[in-house]
């Protein structure tokens, strides 16, 4: 990869080096368009973004990424089954009304989905939660809750959970701080250290 990669956020690193060149890639909530184009430039990929918010969207036309503007909570009923080989969605899984719907029609419309979402379940959480007695604000978490965007927060059990109940398989995952930081401590306990969850699945 290009050192141009360290300008993105951790997710979209590791994102970029799961995807396979040359692929077909639906992004769910892809914001300024930063990952697809990035995706352009290091894996030659074609696709489109789907995003709500319209200064995004026009951020997206000026970096010629193709965008559609779609509500999530929607679904994604205007595919037809298996167009894409990956439908990516990156911390939006937390924000949208039904994450279990959602999923299951990432993995209709696409071969593979990639998930990422910040981990309610990380030390830091607990402690504010357990101790303070109070919604955490942390770096991957910074709004309070009377004014946050997120309305499922989950741990990655709670995840693993989801995804067995509904069939679905993980192929990867990876757990990473706000840095993109690894360690021996967040392989042995990632439900407890990782604050980024990375998710690679497919249907069974």
């Amino acid at each position: 990869m290009s050192d141009i990669n360290n300008k993105l956020r951790p997710d979209l690193q590791t994102i970029c080096e799961w995807i396979t060149p040359q692929s077909r890639i639906l992004d769910l909530g892809c914001g300024d368009g930063t990952l697809l184009s990035m995706l352009k430039k290091e894996r030659d990929v074609n696709g489109y973004g789907l995003e709500i918010e319209v200064s995004n969207i026009v951020k997206c036309i000026n970096a010629n990424v193709n965008v559609i503007q779609a509500d999530l909570n929607a679904g994604l009923s205007e595919f037809d089954d298996n167009t894409f080989d990956y439908v990516v969605m990156t911390q939006a899984l937390q924000a949208v009304e039904r994450p279990d719907r959602l999923l299951n029609d990432m993995l209709r419309v696409g071969r593979e989905g990639i998930v990422t979402f910040p981990n309610f379940g990380h030390l830091r959480s607990r402690l504010q939660l357990g101790f303070g007695g109070h919604m955490p604000v942390t770096p991957t978490l910074p709004s309070k809750w009377f004014n946050t965007q997120n309305i499922h927060l989950c741990t990655l059990q709670d995840f693993e959970q989801l995804c067995a109940d509904n069939h679905i398989k993980i192929l990867q995952r990876t757990v990473v701080d706000r840095h993109h930081r690894s360690s021996i401590g967040m392989r042995l306990f990632p439900n407890l250290l990782g604050e980024v969850a990375i998710y690679r699945i497919k249907n069974h």
